[in-house]
């Protein structure tokens, strides 16, 4: 779905919108609303390169000025508690400081959208919180809409506004999250945020 969303990928079916506006299949707005987002896969994929640069690339692509490439890249390491390890190779990192700075460089040119694919699965407790934490706020101070997957129930209860409960592709249910988990509509929802196996 994040795919698809991205544009990576071509739905087999339906239409995709857009601040309710279709998205075309070629041409140059395509590629200036792919421009717009940012996707993190759960898979952390950095450059052989310093921490500072991977946070850069996506500047240096959109040809912005080194002094605000810096004055952007010095910021973010000090958001995400890496300013040490700046000049640190990325493939080097811990998963957890890895996924910090695939995050940062994701969100360094401020995207419309910020799409993550368990951006915290597999990682310690203090991660989490710290990701969790860098989430919100770049919700929350920079305005991006944030969109998440993840399968761990309590994360999506505490960082979310609105829920999507998904089954086999489907849209079981969505609204906001208080709803869902305190008062879900449908009988596989309350089965799922309960923690009982949904088949």
């Amino acid at each position: 779905m994040l795919r698809i969303i991205n544009l990576l990928t071509r739905p087999d079916q339906g239409r995709l919108f857009f601040h309710g506006i279709p998205v075309k299949d070629y041409g140059k707005e395509r590629l200036e609303l792919q421009r717009s987002m940012a996707l993190v896969f759960q898979k952390t994929l950095l450059f052989k390169d310093s921490v500072k640069n991977n946070i850069a690339y996506g500047l240096k692509a959109r040809q912005y000025p080194h002094n605000e490439i810096d004055k952007r890249v010095n910021t973010l390491l000090s958001q995400i508690g890496l300013n040490k390890l700046a000049n640190q190779r990325a493939d080097t990192l811990s998963g957890g400081e890895a996924q910090r700075v695939a995050i940062a460089r994701a969100v360094a040119f401020d995207p419309e959208l910020l799409l993550l694919d368990e951006p915290t699965a597999n990682l310690d407790p203090k991660n989490i919180e710290s990701i969790e934490e860098m989430i919100r706020e770049m919700n929350q101070t920079k305005g991006i809409t944030v969109m998440m997957i993840t399968h761990n129930v309590f994360q999506a209860r505490r960082i979310s506004d609105e829920v999507i409960f998904l089954d086999s592709g489907k849209i079981v249910e969505m609204g906001p999250t208080d709803k869902i988990f305190n008062n879900p509509d449908h009988e596989k929802t309350r089965l799922f945020v309960e923690g009982r196996m949904v088949y």
